[in-house]
């Protein structure tokens, strides 16, 4: 997956997800100052993307679903979703990944069944994302920055490597 990068750290209990604004199609650069972040369940969940925007939009809305169908319990809204995203014969073809997370867990969710939960407390994907999760595990394990200084030096590592990323980054707290 790439053209995009998206953050999320836990640090401090603070969490906080941040990513870059950039839209592109092909070699092209589409749109500068996209959000790829959205505020889910009554604001307690958050969730970013990276792929195809039409699809992640798909993918938020059936999240969002599984959250309300279970009561926030955010493990298992990702593990129905997950199911259904793999078994389903037009949602496998979705081309995106999620990055959800709460106070509690978070999880990247794909259309091949994974939901992969972090050792540590750093979670990235797209392009950029191998680039921000390296700076934010050594920034969060050799620094006393709190999470949203891990995230904005972070995604500033991944803008300054990554082609697909930009410097305009989202950032939301919970």
């Amino acid at each position: 997956m790439h053209a995009t990068t998206v953050l999320c750290v836990r640090q401090q209990d603070k969490l906080v997800m941040g990513a870059d604004g950039q839209v592109t199609f092909q070699n092209t650069v589409l749109k500068h100052k996209t959000k790829k972040i959205r505020r889910l369940y009554n604001e307690k969940i958050l969730a970013g993307f990276a792929g195809a925007t039409s699809d992640a939009f798909s993918l938020f809305q059936r999240f969002e679903a599984k959250l309300e169908e279970y009561n926030g319990n955010i493990s298992r809204a990702a593990v129905e979703l997950a199911k259904e995203w793999r078994t389903d014969k037009i949602l496998r073809r979705l081309e995106a990944m999620l990055i959800v997370a709460n106070d509690e867990k978070m999880y990247i969710l794909s259309g091949t069944g994974d939901i992969i939960e972090p050792d540590e407390n750093v979670l990235a994907i797209g392009s950029g994302g191998p680039y921000a999760m390296a700076a934010a595990l050594a920034l969060s394990r050799d620094t006393q920055l709190d999470a949203r200084a891990i995230v904005e030096k972070s995604l500033e590592i991944a803008s300054d490597i990554c082609i697909y990323t930009n410097k305009n980054f989202t950032i939301e707290e919970l």
